[in-house]
């Protein structure tokens, strides 16, 4: 019996040898268990992730589900409810704590309205979008955190204005928020005055300038909670970063939700 492959017109001696000559040549697409050829290493791919227990990031083939469960358990980040392999430890993090995994429980304070969210991020991004039926705003989210962190945990006071009274209030965002005008328009587009950032509408010009593009970055990872140091100009940025667990501030977690439950009381109180 011959064992000659048809494609590259070559004569092997053995049908080990053949059998080898498909799996070592990047013109061949074969699958060993199988002993099928594929067009493509796409569709060979995805013959095996569906007829086989195949790990892709390994190109490794196992006996049972069972091994391959064990395997991305041991060589990669893996969710094993979900049963999803994930890029990077970041991103399985980022997963766990989603609203696949989360329960929704923080319920919005504001007046008529009784949403809930996974996350205190979540919450407060939810006031600065304006999108509480309470009335809430960015502004108002920035005025009731610099009131009641006196001490500037998370405020920076070299960044907010001190009045005569000695008491110090976040920057005013008016001039930013000045809805553009037809005067915008520069010929081709319209251009934002302040960054020279250019779009196709008058409507997305806008929603730049009331977007926190260009406020100031008043609040900062606490240094007092060995946090470092990086500046957010808004609170909900913050929050995010706090629950990333990207720096070390994450160990006093306890302590920015006393400062974020305290934030929430008093905005309570206010909308």
């Amino acid at each position: 019996m011959h064992n000659i492959c048809s494609d590259c017109s070559k004569d092997f001696t053995t049908r080990t040898g053949l059998i080898q000559h498909y799996l070592q040549s990047p013109r061949h697409h074969y699958c060993q268990r199988c002993d099928r050829h594929f067009d493509s290493q796409h569709y060979l791919v995805t013959h095996l992730e569906r007829a086989h227990y195949y790990c892709h990031p390994c190109n490794a083939i196992f006996e049972s589900s069972l091994g391959l469960e064990d395997h991305n358990r041991q060589k990669h980040w893996y969710c094993i409810s979900c049963k999803r392999v994930f890029q990077s430890e970041s991103n399985l993090n980022s997963h766990l704590r989603s609203s696949v995994h989360q329960p929704s429980a923080y319920a919005c304070p504001g007046r008529n309205c009784g949403m809930t969210f996974i996350s205190h991020a979540a919450l407060i991004l939810h006031w600065e979008s304006g999108a509480c039926p309470s009335g809430v705003t960015r502004e108002g989210v920035d005025r009731v955190a610099v009131r009641i962190d006196r001490g500037g945990i998370i405020t920076n006071p070299a960044r907010l204005i001190r009045g005569p009274d000695g008491q110090t209030t976040a920057p005013s965002s008016t001039s930013v928020e000045t809805w553009a005008t037809e005067r915008s328009w520069n010929g081709s587009s319209y251009e934002c005055f302040l960054c020279h950032r250019t779009y196709r509408t008058l409507h997305a010009l806008n929603m730049h300038l009331r977007s926190p593009a260009h406020a100031d970055r008043i609040y900062r990872c606490p240094a007092a909670w060995r946090g470092c140091g990086r500046e957010f100009r808004t609170l909900s940025a913050l929050c995010q970063h706090v629950e990333s667990e990207q720096c070390s501030v994450h160990r006093f977690s306890n302590e920015m939700q006393t400062v974020i439950d305290t934030f929430s009381s008093n905005l309570r109180i206010a909308y």
